[in-house]
């Protein structure tokens, strides 16, 4: 039998999280969705359940997805090869081809959770209502093929789903002007939206941390930083790999109306709960210049 202070905590969980629903109830959340916690099935459902917790609590949460290890695994299953060019992948016509079919395998299956969980949930790509318009990104000012930088999004089609309580499940294949279609890194997709969106929260479920201040130190994790930091931080040279750009894109959305942004471990059972509701947070807050990380 629980005792009664094992009742109480379970209180003070929720007296903690109250302020928070308060702040950012109607608030509309970005989340990408993105590394383990897509591929194991116990973090794949917790992740779920986590969202179907900030929807009914309020919030209008919208889910951009990657999928970038499943394409590579049916890549290879097809016997194409798999390249990439400073982290992006070189994507030609049956690349392409492949990558469309699992984002949107992937895509269903994400709404088929939800409605188990009795959300009303509507998975749609960028293509359709022309929510993310391309055009042809270079790497280097090399041409990789049919990969796409977002240049406009078109907010009607989200807007009319939240509006009708849908949750939007999104994957990252774009048109360009002649409504050919292009992969988009699924992090430059998730910070368009949210750019687009004015979205009060946006969060990348990743399979790291957050920040470090030193990678080799796991005890230098960084809490929050504001963007006058975070550039400094980028300055320093301490931030390699794909921590840099998914960094970048971090400050471009808090310049353009974002108001946090959120890197946390998708491995983390319940992180995105953890990261809401609880004055401490688990990974590392992106915040605004003069904006108090707990100024709730």
């Amino acid at each position: 039998m629980e005792t009664m202070e094992l009742w109480l905590e379970k209180a003070n969980v929720l007296i903690e999280a109250l302020p928070y629903i308060q702040r950012f109830h109607g608030k509309t959340i970005v989340v990408k969705y993105g590394g383990s916690a897509m591929v194991d099935h116990e973090l794949k459902r917790n992740v779920i359940r986590d969202v179907a917790l900030l929807k009914l609590v309020g919030f209008r949460p919208i889910i951009v997805h990657g999928g970038g290890k499943e394409i590579t695994k049916w890549v290879n299953k097809v016997g194409l090869e798999t390249n990439f060019i400073n982290g992006l992948r070189v994507t030609d016509k049956d690349t392409m081809e492949v990558a469309e079919m699992v984002l949107n395998k992937i895509n269903k299956g994400l709404v088929s959770m939800m409605e188990k969980l009795g959300l009303k949930a509507v998975g749609i790509s960028g293509k359709d209502g022309t929510v993310l318009r391309v055009e042809k990104k270079l790497s280097g000012g090399r041409d990789i093929g049919f990969v796409g930088e977002v240049k406009k999004v078109n907010t009607e089609l989200l807007n009319t789903l939240l509006d009708n309580d849908f949750i939007p499940v999104i994957c990252p294949i774009g048109s360009d002007d002649e409504y050919h279609s292009y992969n988009i890194n699924a992090d430059d997709a998730a910070c368009a939206i949210a750019r687009a969106m004015k979205a009060s929260k946006l969060v990348f479920l990743t399979d790291i941390e957050g920040v470090y201040r030193d990678p080799l130190d796991k005890s230098s994790l960084i809490s929050e930083l504001t963007v006058p930091e975070a550039k400094e931080f980028l300055l320093s040279g301490n931030v390699g790999g794909g921590m840099l750009p998914k960094l970048q894109n971090c400050i471009d959305a808090i310049e353009t109306g974002v108001s946090r942004v959120h890197i946390l471990d998708g491995r983390i059972e319940h992180s995105l709960l953890l990261e809401f509701f609880t004055n401490k947070g688990i990974g590392t807050a992106i915040i605004g210049d003069g904006e108090e990380r707990y100024d709730v």
